[in-house]
């Protein structure tokens, strides 16, 4: 790519976007800070390579929009290829941009259900799965999440997360809160263990 020099405004055309989606394997749910983890090596990571972008979650589904040279998000796509934490990562855009569409966010990170979303456009990509879109349906969802980032901007309210969640207690924590959300898990795990040993002991008279 080449750089077009101007001594009053100088442009460089090595910009590139990557959009891709994948879903989350066992392993990334397996670990309640997978997204957490994810989003914080990111924005590090980001932060040095001049990588700027967004990363939506949704119903096992991940979609992540990233900017930066093409060096940067090659480098980031062959990482992304190896990683355990999500499978079958579909490729739906990598070409050259003009301009950036998050410039401030390192990787702002989005959590995607129905209930969740308050934006009537938004609404219609609920429930989220971006492996059933038609060809150009990413392109709306992104235009949508870009109009949200510019109205950030005007209103000098830019959040950069990462937001603190995990994969299991997402909706949980949204339900009953976010203090509850902890107990509440633990009263089902307990639940269980006593059913489990309930269970044995009429085993054992029976049999």
């Amino acid at each position: 790519m080449s750089t077009i020099n101007d001594s009053t405004n100088p442009v460089t055309t090595d910009l590139c976007q990557l959009v891709y989606i994948s879903r989350i394997t066992s392993t990334g749910l397996s670990s309640p800070s997978t997204l957490n983890d994810i989003s914080e090596t990111a924005v590090e990571r980001n932060q040095i390579d001049n990588v700027t972008g967004i990363l939506c979650y949704g119903n096992g589904y991940f979609l992540q929009c990233v900017e930066g040279s093409e060096q940067a998000l090659t480098n980031l796509k062959n990482r992304l290829l190896v990683d355990d934490r999500h499978k079958e990562l579909k490729i739906l855009d990598f070409s050259e941009i003009t301009k950036r569409r998050f410039a401030s966010w390192s990787l702002r990170s989005i959590t995607l259900e129905r209930w969740m979303t308050k934006e009537p456009e938004l609404k219609q990509f609920m429930p989220f799965k971006p492996y059933n879109w038609g060809k150009n349906e990413w392109r709306k969802f992104l235009d949508i999440l870009q109009n949200y980032y510019e109205e950030q901007v005007r209103t000098g309210n830019i959040d950069t997360p990462p937001i603190k969640y995990s994969t299991l207690g997402v909706t949980l924590s949204k339900v009953v809160g976010q203090h509850q959300a902890f107990f509440l898990i633990q009263t089902v795990l307990g639940s269980m263990i006593i059913i489990a040993l309930l269970w044995l002991m009429l085993s054992d008279k029976i049999w």
